[in-house]
């Protein structure tokens, strides 16, 4: 077997076997793994290795395609393709090369292994485009998915390096890469993206919200600290964030510029419709009973609280709990019309906590009729906020995932806290990349609990 010092830099010929967790795709070589990114599985690639410093796996670039899978197209990024230099391709679309089609069996594959191994959950999961309309419309609509998977970011972050060059990171890398297109962006993003041709050290996001019109928000580094004996100016005050609507069917949302939406131009719609068919399949005993009392965990500026509100009715009691305090606000507002609805600013940790020793016998004994929603970071909602939810005792659990690896655990261990997975439908929000979302919706395995 190869030394990890010698084999550093080395190009070799790998077949390609399945594709990983991560965006990456699974081959071997003298018996060691070696993950390769830019591939496909079946494929003959040339690879030039890059980490080889565990001895549990390697990981390397791919230079060339010697046989290709019927799979892979013209990446949709012309830069990132496989003919440029690894060190050149900007990152963000590393399913690109691959047919729409295979990159959600692919991403469906991952999720379901992940499922399987992690989860020990066994079920039946299709995926899903976003939709206009939600994911049963089906009609032919003028504001659907493309073809390819393109122009549906309505956010983007580029960066701005020490000689003021603008653009996405590399795969894998912080050098950043000047673009000549970005064909995942909306067309009003990219047109204002590739106007910018430089700016203060950091990184500049920019938002194109409902109403069509792009915001540029420039996010400079951080001044370093001074000599001593210099003193240092008054910091500025920050200025106060622009407030953008943005627009769920009829429903409107206020939420700053900057401040955490989806990305997707229709995956707002699409989790929202998919969030309200989870609550509405629930079936008697176990659905949105208004005068229960609901949680929205990691809840941000109320959508799903929203959608509890929506099929539970105007008096409807769900508490949305979110740890930005900008977005707390924001949610109070999105959410006055329902009168049983309150949005709170704290670590979910924290809040679950605190109102497990101060919530009253009524208030216990409305969160067991009620439903707990769950929207957590990558990094998912983690054992102890899992076991703090499963404590509860709510007719329900509906848990939105943007990590597989990450939903899985957290399946195991409601598993293991008595909440059986029933359903789980995945959602492709993300194409062209090798990220895809989940819902899932547990119920008490003892339905007398």
């Amino acid at each position: 077997m190869t030394g990890p010092t010698s084999a550093t830099g080395q190009t070799i010929d790998l077949e390609i076997g399945d594709v990983a967790h991560g965006g990456v795709f699974v081959a071997r070589h003298e018996g060691r793994v070696v993950f390769v990114p830019d591939a496909l599985p079946g494929e003959r690639v040339r690879v030039r290795l890059t980490d080889t410093t565990k001895s549990s796996f390697w990981r390397g670039e791919a230079l060339e395609v010697l046989d290709a899978s019927p799979h892979r197209r013209p990446h949709i990024w012309r830069q990132a393709d496989i003919d440029v230099a690894p060190e050149l391709r900007p990152g963000g679309a590393d399913f690109g090369h691959i047919e729409l089609a295979e990159q959600r069996r692919l991403k469906l594959h991952v999720l379901t292994d992940a499922l399987r191994r992690f989860g020990g959950v066994e079920l039946p999961v299709s995926i899903e485009p976003a939709s206009p309309r939600g994911v049963d419309a089906v009609e032919p609509d003028e504001h659907a998915e493309s073809a390819d998977g393109t122009g549906w970011r309505t956010r983007v972050s580029l960066h701005v390096d020490a000689e003021s060059n603008v653009g996405p990171f590399a795969a894998r890398s912080h050098r950043v890469i000047p673009i000549d297109d970005l064909p995942l962006a909306t067309a009003g993003v990219e047109y204002a993206a590739l106007g910018l041709r430089t700016g203060e050290a950091g990184r500049i996001d920019l938002v194109q919200p409902s109403d069509g019109r792009v915001r540029v928000l420039p996010r400079p580094e951080a001044p370093r600290g001074r000599a001593r004996g210099n003193r240092s100016r008054p910091a500025r005050p920050a200025p106060t964030p622009e407030v953008v609507i943005e627009r769920v069917g009829d429903r409107e949302f206020r939420v700053d510029a900057g401040g955490f939406w989806q990305v997707h131009r229709l995956a707002a719609q699409t989790l929202t419709s998919k969030v309200e068919g989870a609550l509405r399949g629930l079936g008697s005993g176990a659905g949105v009973d208004a005068d229960a009392w609901h949680l929205d965990l990691y809840g941000g500026v109320g959508l799903f609280a929203a959608a509890i509100g929506e099929v539970g009715g105007p008096g409807t009691r769900v508490t949305t709990v979110e740890s930005d305090a900008r977005a707390t606000e924001h949610a109070g507002e999105n959410l006055a019309e329902w009168i049983g609805a309150r949005a709170e600013t704290g670590r979910v940790d924290r809040w679950l906590a605190r109102m497990s020793t101060e919530a009253s016998a009524a208030d216990r004994e409305r969160l067991t009729r009620g439903v707990v929603l769950l929207d957590p970071p990558r990094a998912g909602a983690g054992r102890e906020v899992v076991e703090s939810v499963a404590a509860l005792g709510p007719a329900a659990v509906v848990y939105v995932a943007c990590d597989p690896v990450a939903l899985a655990r957290d399946l195991a261990t409601f598993r293991s806290a008595g909440y059986e997975t029933t359903a789980v439908d995945a959602l492709d929000i993300f194409p062209n990349s090798h990220h895809v979302e989940a819902v899932a919706t547990l119920t008490p395995a003892d339905p007398r609990r």
